[in-house]
């Protein structure tokens, strides 16, 4: 198996070309559905994340301050492009979702679509996305997900060993790894194949001891 940022930001250079052929028409209503799940004000600073060639662009409000990232260079190429033509004002750069270059609690809105079943270490995109959302801020996740009650069995975990080398990791639970990253998970809605795909809205979730959600003593 292979999936290191280096190896993702290799492939998805060779898929930029076609990526849009694939994702756009596909995951157009989920995208809209999960954004749709967002308490918008006028004014918010939101963070794509994994913003490939911004296919989330069209579907947000037009009076907020968008912020968008990408592992890979030649995605975020095509972002500027699609938000020039757009006429949408966007800060995109090439950046790990890993190590987010943004302040702590610097943005109202984090969206992540369609990453953390393929970032290496998905707790580690989400500690960044916790340190980076302000204390009130909401988490816009759409993704797939295995069945939160029902772990791996044999046979997934060993075709999860082709797919995540290729496409994607199908083993990954969205709680476990929301919980375990500081969240409460405050809608979760089934947007495609069934429960396979899930748009979530997730926020901070309160203080309850002296450490943050890496186990760090404050």
């Amino acid at each position: 198996m292979i999936n290191t940022t280096r190896w993702n930001r290799w492939r998805y250079s060779l898929y930029a070309p076609v990526y849009d052929v694939v994702a756009e028409r596909a995951f157009r209503r989920p995208r809209r559905q999960a954004l749709a799940q967002v308490r918008w004000q006028s004014g918010m600073r939101v963070l794509l994340v994994g913003a490939g060639t911004g296919l989330d662009l069209p579907w947000l409000p037009r009076d907020i301050e968008v912020h968008a990232s990408d592992l890979c260079p030649a995605m975020v190429k095509r972002l500027k492009v699609r938000a020039n033509h757009l006429g949408v004002d966007v800060e995109a750069r090439a950046m790990d979702a890993e190590q987010l270059d943004y302040p702590d609690g610097y943005f109202d809105v984090v969206v992540m679509h369609l990453i953390l079943a393929v970032m290496p270490q998905p707790d580690r995109g989400l500690a960044e996305a916790y340190r980076v959302l302000a204390g009130d801020g909401q988490l816009c996740i759409m993704d797939k997900f295995q069945d939160d009650e029902r772990p791996s069995g044999v046979l997934r975990r060993s075709l999860n060993l082709a797919t995540t080398t290729i496409a994607t990791d199908i083993t990954r639970q969205a709680t476990p790894l929301l919980t375990k990253a500081g969240f409460v998970i405050e809608q979760d809605t089934a947007v495609l194949m069934g429960k396979v795909f899930r748009a979530l809205l997730a926020c901070k979730a309160p203080p309850t001891s002296s450490t943050d959600p890496a186990g760090v003593l404050r």
